[in-house]
């Protein structure tokens, strides 16, 4: 029993908390991404595991006003402009496009970026978007993430263009740091809001990973970009939340780094990294949100990839304390069949370790 007491039977929102704090959760908290790609190629396996395995997780109903910087929609074939200005072409229907051409070709420009602060609610509306969304948190007994995203690397990417922000990085006295700092005030602002509000955590994203190491040096990431992660959970924390995090690729090198700035939940690709080092880095010491292999795993034909790759998972990082959310995204490639797959096997996980644990 670890010395557990007996519960009554935990919501939602009691199980994704106790899992972050190792206070031995009722089961597994469960979180499924499904692309808008899933929506319309697969739309009844979307009902399936919708039905069956019900996510732990809710957003709210809250939405920022609409900007008359945006054109067009992020998920459809064709031509989107953000709400920062950034201009993206998409090949195909379901998923997001790339920046094309970026709005600050020279980095001597930075002064032109311009943060849609004309967004964020202040006022008498900041009141009514408060009351907005702490109603949404009121009415569900899911675990709430705040329906913001701040993403300084890859928004700068996209007002740079990628080529151009990986030279930046490494000579930053040139504009980059001025253009990073415009970023991360107009983040910090923007997390203020939300974190004034009920709900239960915010997420941050930077996909930092390439596919068998970090696209740029760890330590030019540990004097850029690590405190501003650190001011993010800082920001959380202060106001009783917790801090979420996504990161793609191979990011072993600044796990520990990520930790210590106080990351609470991490979404990566475990399968990129060797999960036995990763294990010995971050089990016990920081929530594993997912993932399943979405590469080579999921699309697969055969459902017992799925399921090997969920107790792969399992065996390195399950503990009955908590520390492991059972996540996977539903997107493009991914065939049904191993996708139900791995998630049956998390319950089976979940029956067998409880049994033998109590």
């Amino acid at each position: 029993m670890y010395g557990r007491e007996p519960t009554l039977a935990q919501t939602a929102r009691e199980v994704v908390t106790k899992c972050l704090k190792f206070e031995y959760p009722d089961r597994i908290p469960r979180d499924i991404w499904m692309l808008p790609w899933a929506e319309i190629n697969h739309p009844e396996t979307v009902k399936l595991l919708r039905q069956r395995f019900p996510s732990d997780f809710s957003g709210t109903d809250y939405r920022y006003p609409p900007s008359g910087k945006v054109k067009g929609d992020p998920y459809k074939k064709g031509k989107y402009v953000d709400e920062w200005g950034c201009v993206f072409f998409n090949l195909q229907d379901g998923i997001m496009g790339e920046v094309d051409n970026p709005i600050i070709r020279d980095i001597s420009q930075w002064k032109s970026a311009k943060p849609p602060y004309e967004q964020l609610p202040s006022g008498l509306e900041l009141q009514k978007a408060i009351t907005v969304i702490n109603r949404s948190c009121e009415k569900t007994e899911k675990f709430v993430i705040a329906n913001v995203c701040p993403r300084p690397w890859e928004r700068y990417q996209f007002l740079r263009g990628t080529e151009n922000a990986m030279v930046d990085v490494m000579m930053p006295e040139k504009g980059g740091s001025e253009l990073l700092r415009v970023i991360h005030e107009f983040y910090l602002k923007e997390l203020e809001f939300w974190t004034k509000t009920n709900v239960d955590a915010i997420v941050f994203m930077d996909d930092w990973g390439s596919q068998n190491q970090l696209l740029i040096p760890p330590r030019i990431w540990r004097e850029l970009f690590k405190s501003l992660y650190r001011d993010y959970c800082d920001l959380a924390h202060s106001n009783e939340k917790f801090a979420f995090m996504h990161s793609d690729g191979y990011i072993a090198e600044i796990l520990a780094d990520l930790i210590e700035v106080g990351v609470d939940a991490l979404n990566s690709q475990l399968f990129c990294m060797d999960i036995e080092q990763i294990s010995k880095i971050g089990k016990g010491k920081i929530t594993f949100w997912g993932e399943i292999d979405r590469q080579h795993v999921l699309p697969d034909k055969n459902p017992q990839m799925g399921r090997d790759a969920v107790r792969k998972v399992a065996t390195h990082l399950y503990d009955p304390s908590g520390g492991i959310i059972a996540q996977l995204e539903f997107g493009p490639g991914a065939n049904p069949r191993t996708t139900v797959a791995a998630l049956e096997e998390w319950e089976r996980i979940d029956r067998t370790f409880r049994s033998i644990t109590r």
